[in-house]
């Protein structure tokens, strides 16, 4: 039942894409029917009564009497005879059927009803003794019925009829092809004559006695004791065979009798690498060496033997036996690196390299083609089972081979990613180290480095690569920062102080390295340490940024007139930055001071029109003063100053629906699938959009769903908080603790900066110091249900 519906559901969906209902088909001409003006819509001209003359002039209906002749002669059809026309008896008998006896006319409905009846009883006869039960399925009938059938493909029984006349003519015309018995025997087998395919193949195999396939088409076919009896028979004609021994092993029980069966056969055919192993795989460990031992003597080129009995046996005697591998076989990798396993799993990592190397050579002298993907394959496997140093030994070996000198940067960094997304981690970190040995001044390739171990590797390995980053790029500020952070995360604050002091040596006068001490020393709440260096910077190296850190600074801090202050000292250098304007509108919110506040504002748009952020702010200022239409103003000008801005067009519907919602969620619950279609059409890469869907799918209670988008969110724009916090209370509501606790986790490694809801709470002034699982926390809890 389960099936047919879904098989029914599933032709439902396919019928219903092929061909839409109309409801769907004019979806989109119903929702342009909004653009309709009312004159356009009064317009419209009433429909006329297109139906023709005859409908909408119905005449009574003309009834014919049915004459009496017809009637008459229905009534003597149903008459019953109770004497016999003398014509019939002439001779004192019934008349011979004939072209003279009158034909009489069946009745079919009578016929019908007794087949129905006959149905009745047969159903009948079946039921259960059980009152109202029955063991008839009334769902499930013509399935079984249908079950019932000959199982001969989508032709007939005519098509069966056929195929067997052909399959005899090929039988009569060559009984030496075996193809055509074999054929012959499957027809019969597929329409359900068991006993005639046996019959059939039976007899093949007395005429192709020299046929593998016949002799175990026949073994398939009989029962399991006469399957024996008929292999016993296949291997008196056929004694090279390794199917035939194998399926008579097969066929034994015991495990006895199997290897039994099997030793005869490698008595037969000593040189089968087939026979070796499954007779290998029937024995025990000391059993399969001495059977293995003798193994490699008759099948000297197997590889997979060698190396079989070099796991068995100890350590000197694999030395040994892959030794006399290599002189057997000397044009296979696998050996070597079997080889260079050994020496690592026994503590030999200083023969590891070595092995390698001969390895090379000695394959090119004979001939072999080094090809570096088989290798770079080989070498993943080798870190997956934990073969470290033999990993590394294979990809410094093969890195540079068949690869150009201005490709290799690429493609060195394109196998550490593929080789980090399997897995193979020691096999990347190998990748980068011999990449910074060949180009130890490119920052790209540090960077990299430096991503893979903190995501893959501990902090004592992400610092020395650091340390070693930054003595060879000293000017690369970012890796100074990454070092002093890794240091002061680990709790080492004089470390990550050393850091930045040597960083401000290499780069004298860097905005980056000031703020990063100054966030450093303001975290470890050493305030006045965090204004002086704040106090150099503003003379060593003046930046607008470096003077809003300051006024934030002495803004946490509640020193609003000083905060003031540096913002006037930064305005007078720095007039076209939007965010010291910004700040000297907030510090006069904050006391109060609403015109001071609407003038800075002003000001600000007029140094920095294109500053979206600044509009909003005077937008929202005018709002909360009740002066509606001064905001619409001001966002009438700022879309004037910024055509086709999102985020001005979006605080307009803000405003005048006094809501957070988008388009996907002003639309009713059955449009917004359809809404949800065109934005994802329209803004593919739009992490608003995904994140609107998967609220959508929130809504719906389709979890699962919900749970991909989300993910699909964070991973198109991992800087984006909101889709975090959002998936964060997701979790929370619907999710497992390690499911919270992953989302958490990734947050917190990528550290998302952007997102309303976000900043609303991460830069707010009291919440300054929070770190990033705090504010993801918060940020969860203040965002509302999806609705």
């Amino acid at each position: 039942m389960e099936r047919r519906e879904m098989l029914y559901r599933e032709e439902m969906e396919k019928y219903r894409q092929e061909r839409p209902k109309i409801q769907q088909q004019f979806s989109d001409l119903k929702r342009k029917l909004s653009e309709v003006s009312f004159d356009e819509w009064m317009s419209i001209p009433e429909v006329g009564d297109v139906r023709n003359k005859r409908q909408r002039n119905p005449r009574a209906e003309k009834h014919t009497p049915v004459p009496d002749s017809v009637l008459m002669r229905a009534a003597m059809q149903q008459e019953a005879a109770t004497s016999v026309d003398p014509r019939d008896q002439p001779f004192d008998g019934i008349l011979t059927p004939g072209f003279s006896t009158p034909a009489y006319n069946i009745d079919m409905k009578k016929i019908g009803q007794a087949r129905n009846t006959l149905m009745d009883m047969k159903l009948t006869q079946v039921s259960d003794s059980v009152s109202g039960q029955t063991v008839v399925d009334p769902k499930g009938y013509l399935t079984d019925l249908q079950s019932m059938l000959p199982q001969h493909g989508s032709g007939d029984i005519n098509d069966v009829k056929k195929a067997r006349l052909l399959l005899k003519s090929v039988r009569e015309t060559n009984p030496m092809h075996a193809p055509g018995w074999i054929a012959s025997a499957r027809l019969e087998e597929i329409t359900g004559k068991v006993q005639a395919a046996r019959n059939l193949i039976m007899k093949g195999t007395e005429h192709c006695q020299q046929s593998e396939d016949i002799w175990l088409e026949a073994a398939r076919l009989l029962p399991n004791d006469m399957a024996r009896s008929v292999i016993a028979q296949a291997v008196r004609h056929l004694p090279s065979s390794v199917r035939v021994w194998i399926k008579g092993a097969e066929l034994e029980t015991e495990v006895k009798a199997k290897k039994k069966v099997l030793r005869k056969a490698l008595e037969q055919i000593p040189n089968s690498v087939r026979l070796w192993k499954y007779a290998v795989e029937l024995e025990e460990e000391e059993d399969a060496r001495v059977m293995l031992s003798r193994a490699v003597e008759c099948c000297p080129q197997s590889v997979e033997l060698w190396l079989a009995l070099a796991r068995l046996e100890s350590y000197e005697n694999a030395r040994k036996v892959l030794n006399k591998a290599r002189e057997n076989v000397p044009t296979d990798r696998q050996i070597w690196i079997t080889a260079a396993k050994l020496e690592e799993a026994h503590g030999n990592t200083a023969m590891v390299e070595k092995i390698i190397e001969r390895a090379l050579m000695s394959l090119r002298a004979n001939m072999v083609e080094i090809n570096r993907e088989h290798w770079m394959k080989d070498a993943t496997e080798c870190d997956k089972t934990g073969c470290v140093f033999t990993a590394q030994a294979v990809i410094r070996a093969v890195i540079g081979h068949d690869v150009e000198e201005e490709d290799q940067e690429d493609t060195w960094l394109e196998d550490a990613e593929l080789c980090s997304g399997q897995g193979a981690f020691e096999c990347a970190r190998a990748i980068f180290a011999h990449a910074l040995t060949i180009y130890p001044s490119k920052q790209n390739i540090w960077l990299d480095a430096a991503h893979f171990e903190r995501n893959h590797g501990t902090r004592e390995s992400l610092e020395g690569l650091l340390q070693r980053a930054v003595a060879s790029c000293p000017k690369t500020e970012v890796l100074w920062l990454m070092l002093a952070k890794s240091r002061w995360l680990a709790g080492d604050v004089p470390a990550a102080r050393n850091t930045l002091a040597q960083a401000f040596q290499a780069n004298p006068n860097s905005e980056e390295i000031w703020l990063a001490a100054v966030k450093l020393e303001s975290e470890n709440n050493e305030y006045e340490r965090a204004r002086k260096l704040l106090e150099k910077a503003r003379s060593s190296a003046p930046t607008a940024r470096v003077f809003m850190k300051s006024a934030k600074l002495e803004w946490c801090l509640s020193e609003l007139k000083r905060g003031e202050e540096l913002v006037l000292e930064g305005l007078a250098m720095f007039q076209d930055d939007p965010k010291l304007w910004m700040m000297k509108g907030q510090l006069a919110e904050q006391r109060g001071d609403t015109d001071a506040a609407r003038q800075a504002y002003q000001e600000g748009v007029k140094k920095c029109p294109r500053s979206v952020a600044l509009w909003i702010l005077l937008t929202q200022l005018e709002e909360t003063k009740h002066q509606l239409i001064k905001a619409r103003a001001v966002l009438e000008k700022a879309r004037l100053k910024n055509p086709q801005n999102a985020e001005l067009w979006l605080e307009s519907v803000r405003l005048e629906l006094r809501a957070g919602n988008k388009a996907i969620f002003m639309e009713g619950r059955p449009q917004r699938k359809t809404k949800s279609v065109d934005a994802l059409k329209r803004c593919e890469h739009d992490p608003q959009v995904l994140l609107a869907v998967s609220k959508l799918f929130w809504i719906e209670r389709k979890l699962q769903k919900a749970r991909e988008w989300f993910m699909r969110t964070v991973k198109l724009e991992p800087d984006l908080g909101d889709a975090w916090a959002y998936f964060y209370k997701f979790e929370k509501i619907h999710g497992t603790d390690e499911q919270q606790n992953d989302v958490l986790q990734r947050c917190v490694q990528v550290e998302p900066h952007h997102g309303e809801g976000w900043c609303a709470v991460s830069k707010a002034i009291a919440n300054w110091k929070l770190k990033t699982d705090v504010v993801l926390k918060l940020s969860a809890e203040k965002l509302p249900m999806p609705a």
